[in-house]
C-alpha cells in the first residue's frame, strides 16, 4: 500500500482526486495483482453476506448455544416500530441491525469479521440502516467497505484490532472508527473529514476493556456493537458538521496502542477481570462449566 497513516491516506486521495474507497480499490488491486473488477465483486459479495446476517438476526431465532443471548435485536426492532424511541428511527435501526449481526455471530451464523468477529455488527448496522434511509445501491456500499478497509488497514498496522492484544477498544473501537470514516465519505464528506471522524470515534472508546463473560463473544460484546453503531453515526455527523479531532487521528491511534499495551492481561479477553469476574459473571461461568461436563 502507498499509505501507512490516515494523513497519508487522505493526502493521496486528494492528490488523485478520488474517494478513499476508490483509492483503496486501486491499491488493493495493485497489491493483489488481480483486476479491480474482481476485487470489487469480492467485496460486494461480502456486503451481501452482511445484509443476509442482518436479515437473519431480525427474522430468525438467534438464541446462542449457551442460551445467554439472542433475540434482543428483534426486541429493539419491535420497540422501535411501536414506540417513539429515544434515539429516533434511523439510529434505532442501526442499533437493532448491529445487535442482529452480533447475535448471528453468537449463534454460530455466517458473518464478516469487520475487523473481528467480536465487532462484526457495527459496520453492517451502520451501512444497511443508512442504505435503506438514503437509497444507496450496493455498489455505493461496496465502495464504502473499501473506505472502511483502508481505515482498518491503517489502524491494524499502527495499533491493535484484537481484543486479546489491546482490549475491546481495539475491536469495537476500531470498527466504530472504520464505520464513522466510511459513512462520512458516503455522505459526501472530504477525505480530511473522514479522517477526523475516525479520530472522534476512537477517542470515545479509548481504554475499553475486553471482559467476555464465560470467555464467550456474547456478554457484553453484543450490546457494545449496538452502542458502537450509534457512536459511529454521531462521529460522522460531527465530522460532516465541521468538528475536528483536535488530537490528530493518527496520534489517537498511537494512544490506543499505548493504552492497550498498558492494559492488564485480565482485561484483555481472558475473562479474568471486569464483568467476567463479577458475582453474576462467575456464576454464569460455573454454570457453563457444569453444562459442558454433562
Amino acid at each position: 500500500m502507498n499509505f501507512q497513516t490516515l494523513n497519508q491516506l487522505a493526502d493521496l486521495a486528494q492528490e488523485r482526486a478520488v474517494s478513499i474507497g476508490a483509492l483503496m480499490l486501486e491499491e488493493q488491486s495493485a497489491e493483489s495483482g488481480r483486476p479491480s473488477e474482481r476485487e470489487f465483486a469480492k467485496m460486494k459479495e461480502y456486503y451481501g453476506v452482511m445484509k443476509e446476517a442482518v436479515r437473519r438476526g431480525m427474522e430468525t431465532d438467534t438464541t446462542s448455544r449457551s442460551g445467554l443471548t439472542g433475540l434482543d435485536a428483534q426486541r429493539v426492532g419491535a420497540y422501535n416500530a411501536g414506540n417513539e424511541s429515544c434515539l429516533g428511527g434511523p439510529a434505532g435501526q442501526a442499533l437493532a441491525y448491529a445487535l442482529a449481526v452480533s447475535e448471528v455471530n453468537a449463534s454460530m451464523g455466517r458473518i464478516i469479521a469487520t475487523p473481528t468477529a467480536g465487532s462484526c455488527g457495527i459496520i453492517p448496522g451502520v451501512f444497511l440502516s443508512c442504505q435503506e434511509r438514503f437509497g444507496w445501491d450496493d455498489d455505493v456500499m461496496t465502495y464504502g467497505l473499501f473506505a472502511a478497509g483502508a481505515i482498518g488497514y491503517v489502524i491494524a498496522n499502527n495499533s491493535f484490532v484484537s481484543g486479546a492484544e489491546g482490549g475491546c477498544q481495539a475491536e469495537v473501537g476500531s470498527a466504530i472508527g472504520m464505520a464513522a470514516g466510511a459513512l462520512t465519505e458516503l455522505r459526501g464528506g472530504t477525505p480530511a473529514q473522514a479522517v477526523h471522524a475516525v479520530g472522534l470515534a476512537l477517542k470515545n472508546s479509548l481504554g475499553l476493556i475486553c471482559d467476555p463473560v464465560g470467555g464467550l463473544v456474547e456478554i457484553p460484546c453484543i450490546v457494545r456493537n449496538g452502542f458502537g453503531a450509534v457512536t459511529a453515526l454521531a462521529a460522522a455527523d460531527m465530522a460532516l458538521a465541521g468538528v475536528r479531532s483536535v488530537i490528530p487521528s493518527d496520534e489517537v491511534i498511537k494512544v490506543m496502542l499505548e493504552v492497550g499495551a498498558a492494559m492488564p492481561e485480565k482485561h484483555r479477553e481472558t475473562a479474568g477481570g471486569g464483568l467476567a469476574q463479577t458475582p453474576t459473571g462467575r456464576k454464569i461461568m460455573e454454570d457453563l462449566r457444569q453444562q459442558r461436563r454433562q
